[in-house]
């Protein structure tokens, strides 16, 4: 991770085929193609790597949590469960549709709860999204439980975990509706990009025709095509759909270099007292993007963060006090920083953030550091990092 570390002719040869011949949407001009359709290849490719029937591609991993949800049926005034160790495009992307974010506790797998979930369902609940933070997953069968519990749709951000798995599915196919992204740091990337995959033949006709102005795509005519109903654009590009196609192919070859590149690290940190690693839910297999391990306390867990960085060990994230990832820092949720009016029923729902605590989040956050695993790394590097991640840590707890 990520994927552009690694660009080669074979992602060159598509982009080409693209620019000669000139067309950059993904729908129509048929005559114009020269039998290329970027974006359907990639979306066919998609569906044979996570076994299932639809996948719709969007313009970004936010733009893929937006349409899942909305696909879903999902609106103003309802609830969607959420972690509060996450990227920011989670709760903007429930907040685009009037529908509140409901944020609660994750666990030592650095994913949702399932009983702080649980805790958290109210008549208004609608959904649940469980973040698969860091290339790994929570404990799916207790959160579908508590969905199916409580009739609630389950959704899965799979976008930083492509190539992860839970009992032999990929990770992003398991719920009702799974969502990617392949921006510019994923492992496989587009540039800019996202997807939504489903079993569920109305949720990807509704994410089909809202990701585009509403368009239902039947016929050859895209101006006569209908509108079931109001959509907006998240359409991706013939030219981002072009880089992905080639990246989707060697996605294999990427997890292989992460999981070596992740097992050299891990086995130099394991026999440090001190370190622990993440919990990975049985019959869950990690995408090896990044390597999370547990430190004693915040203390030194600063203090290694910051060894790191004055020995120039570079990608290595403490969570704790990043202003993207975690509740902690998130003052423009808290405090409702809009351009525009929000409606009073957001407001009112989001009026727990004021008092609420996750003092459990904070325990698992403030000791963890998240190492991400580069692709374009050799071996030698691989494992001169290591002996320096392991000094480091060694110098700090020894203070």
């Amino acid at each position: 991770m990520p994927g552009f570390e690694l660009f080669s002719d074979l992602e060159r040869k598509e982009v080409n085929d693209v620019l000669d011949n000139g067309v950059l949407m993904r729908y129509g001009f048929d005559g114009m193609r020269k039998g290329h359709w970027k974006a359907k290849a990639l979306e066919a490719a998609l569906e044979k790597t996570f076994g299932s029937e639809h996948v719709q591609l969007v313009s970004s991993g936010t733009a893929a949590v937006s349409v899942a949800l909305a696909s879903a049926g999902v609106g103003a005034g309802d609830e969607v469960i959420m972690p509060s160790f996450t990227f920011v495009a989670s709760f903007e992307a429930i907040l685009m549709l009037g529908a509140i974010p409901v944020l609660v506790d994750i666990d030592d797998t650095l994913t949702l709860d399932p009983k702080a979930v649980e805790a958290a369902v109210t008549s208004k609940t609608k959904a649940v999204m469980v973040v698969h933070m860091c290339g790994s997953m929570g404990n799916m069968d207790a959160l579908r439980r508590v969905c199916d519990t409580h009739n609630l749709i389950f959704v899965e951000d799979a976008c930083q975990a492509i190539g992860g798995t839970y009992h032999g599915k990929p990770l992003g196919s398991i719920a009702d509706v799974g969502c990617f992204s392949f921006d510019f740091v994923k492992t496989i990337t587009c540039g800019e990009g996202g997807a939504v995959v489903t079993n569920n033949k109305a949720y990807y006709l509704n994410a089909d025709h809202y990701s585009d102005h509403g368009h239902d795509h039947i016929g050859g005519d895209r101006g006569a095509e209908s509108h079931p109903f109001l959509g907006y654009n998240f359409r991706i590009s013939e030219l981002n759909a072009a880089v992905g196609l080639a990246q989707v192919r060697r996605l294999p070859e990427f997890i292989a270099l992460q999981k070596k590149h992740y097992t050299i690290i891990r086995a130099a940190l394991a026999p440090i007292p001190e370190v622990t690693f993440r919990s990975v839910p049985e019959g869950g297999e990690e995408s090896y993007a990044f390597l999370n391990f547990y430190l004693p306390s915040l203390e030194i867990t600063r203090r290694v963060s910051q060894s790191f960085k004055d020995s120039g060990i570079d990608v290595c994230f403490h969570y704790y006090d990043n202003n993207w990832h975690y509740i902690r820092k998130w003052d423009h949720l808290k405090d409702l920083k809009s351009l525009f009016p929000i409606s009073k029923e957001v407001k009112e729902g989001l009026d727990y953030l004021q008092t609420k605590t996750f003092e459990q989040s904070d325990g698992y956050i403030a000791r963890n550091i998240s190492c991400l695993i580069k692709l374009s790394w050799t071996e030698d590097e691989v494992r001169d990092r290591a002996e320096k991640m392991a000094k480091c840590i060694l110098s700090c707890i020894e203070k």
